[in-house]
Parts: C-alpha cells; structure tokens; sequence
C-alpha cells in the first residue's frame, strides 16, 4: 500500500496533497489500533480465564496477562481472578463471572483523564478501590443488569443472580451448603460507602450492610446480613491484605483498617 501512495504522490501537486493526507491519515488509524490502555495485570488465578478482545479475538489469560481496556473477561467453573489495575485498585471475579472492562484510563498526573467503568454482565466480583477511586470517586462505575453503582473510598462484595439461573437451580441445595440466592442483585460492603442506583431510585450503603435490588424497576433495599452471599477466593489471594475477615453478624466489615479485604459467607 505504501508504494502505490507513492506512486501518487508523485504525479501532480493536486495528487501528491492528497496522497500525503490519505498517507497520514492511514498512519493515525495505524497507531490507534495499537493505542488501548492498559488497565491492569492478573495478579492471581486459580483455573482458565479468558478474554473477548475488542477486536473480537479471544485470548487465554495466564498469570502476568495484560488487561487492556475494552476487554471482556470471562472466568470458568471454580476459577477465581485478581485483577491488578494500575491505578493499585483490585477486582477479584468469582467462578462463572462475565465482567467487562468497557473503558479504564488512568494516568497519574493527569487526574482530569480518569475514567474507570465497568460492567458486570453475569456472576460476582469484590472490588477494592485504588488512587483513582481515592482522587475521582464520580469516575468510577460498575454497570450490572440490574442497577449501577458508585463508590465513596470502598471495598465492596456483589453477585448477580439471572432469572434463568435460579430456575436451573436445584429445588434443595446439597447436604451442607447454603440455600441458593434469589434472582436478583445481591451486596455487601466491608469498607467505605457506595451507592446504587436504578429505574426504582437510589439508595446509599455504609460498611456492614448488605443490600438486594430484586430487578431494573425497584429500587436498592437494605436487607438483613445474608450468609448465603459467599465470596471464598483461595487464601493466597488474601495474603498480605491487611485485614481479618468479615464475619455474620450486624456489624460484619465494621471496625476493619482501611481497604481491609472481606470474605462474605
């Protein structure tokens, strides 16, 4: 392609301008093709991860991967998956998760950029919140079927539950194991606040309290502890992060140090 440019530069005044433009032009779509940002780095994983690049192709995730920006990651059944972001925040995604990172762009000197939205098509993840959640809480954003949220310095817990997935369920859970969750979207916060908001109105949640949205037309409810929300990484992805874990009661994620990580049972 560049030779036959060439050739057209090289006719008449008239060509050769447009030559050079169509030229530069080619060169600019070039190199934004290569432009995405890299968000993060696997940090941590316990089984297959994939992700469904913008392109369309579709990668196989290892420990030390890439995480660029407009990725769709895709864990598999008893995976678990430490998202490192640049900006040191965390997304931890559970078994079964579809979890896309629709647009990430972080640069630490220049705080009016940041932009961190993310969209949790299916399953659950814990997200810990880093420099830009710190400096830029608005610019951060976690879209799910059934509402958004937004965070205020956080480490939160959610699970989405699909309609179709509790039908398959079976009627009694195994000897030993918690009831199935209802459908809908389900959360708990260790540290921090955040706030979740739908077509039914929106509604803030402070370190302690779990919450329930049942679909995209009622709002968020507060609801009691719920044991059957469980988010159990293997320990390693723990290890080094500053904090016990949550436990059942009222005050579970209460009195914790800043960003401590939680287990939610």
């Amino acid at each position: 392609m560049k030779s036959q440019l060439q050739k057209c530069i090289a006719t008449n005044p008239v060509q050769r301008a447009l030559g050079a433009l169509l030229f530069a032009a080619l060169l600019t779509v070039g190199n934004a093709a290569w432009a995405a940002q890299v968000a993060g780095v696997v940090a941590r994983l316990s089984g297959p991860l994939m992700a469904k690049k913008a392109d369309g192709s579709v990668k196989v995730l290892a420990l030390k991967s890439e995480i660029e920006s407009g990725d769709t990651l895709v864990s598999e059944k008893n995976t678990y998956a430490q998202i490192k972001f640049i900006d040191n925040s965390e997304i931890t995604l559970r078994p079964g998760t579809t979890f896309k990172v629709e647009n990430f762009s972080f640069d630490e000197g220049k705080p009016d950029a940041d932009s961190a939205s993310y969209s949790l098509v299916k399953g659950g993840l814990r997200s810990i919140t880093g420099l830009m959640g710190k400096r830029n809480k608005e610019k951060f954003s976690l879209k799910t079927p059934n509402a958004t949220i937004g965070i205020r310095g956080t480490t939160f817990v959610v699970q989405y539950v699909a309609p179709a997935a509790q039908e398959a369920a079976p009627k009694l859970p195994a000897s030993g194991a918690p009831p199935a969750l209802p459908p809908g979207l389900h959360l708990s916060v260790t540290d921090g606040a955040i706030i979740v908001t739908n077509n039914g109105g929106a509604l803030g949640f402070q370190a302690g309290q779990f919450g329930y949205v049942p679909n995209a037309n009622q709002a968020p409810v507060i609801v009691p502890p719920n044991t059957n929300l469980q988010f159990v990484p293997p320990p390693s992805f723990d290890a080094g992060a500053g904090g016990p874990l949550a436990g059942n009661g009222p005050a579970a994620g209460q009195g914790q140090g800043q960003g401590a990580d939680c287990i939610v049972r």
